[in-house]
């Protein structure tokens, strides 16, 4: 009796559950081609995403796009994006599961 009434529990609990994950945006594609499109990436020197808080994501996308932080490939990347397509790739990227951080050889 308890498999069966855990069964329909998870069941109905899986569109809660998967409401909470926000829509890939639109606009991932050309954020993707460098942090990756869960937001681990997988170029040196560019920083993961994935599980950043919100507000910070929100506000380094606004300064890349309004020129408060100079990094011309940034720049041109966000280029003329919306608020609301800022948003949509902060909420994307904060929402994503964090790599583990890998432990030194030799430790446990």
């Amino acid at each position: 009796m308890r498999i069966p009434l855990i069964a329909v529990l998870v069941l109905l609990a899986a569109p809660t559950l998967h409401a909470g994950t926000p829509a890939a945006p639109a606009r991932l594609g050309l954020c993707a081609a460098c942090h990756g499109a869960d937001g681990h990436a997988s170029m040196p020197g560019v920083p993961n995403l994935a599980g950043q808080r919100l507000d910070y994501l929100r506000d380094a996308l606004k300064q890349y796009r309004d020129g408060r932080r100079n990094i011309p490939v940034m720049r041109a990347a966000i280029g003329p994006v919306s608020d609301a397509e800022l948003d949509a790739l902060a909420r994307w990227y904060s929402a994503q599961l964090p790599q583990p951080q890998a432990q030194p050889q030799g430790q446990p």
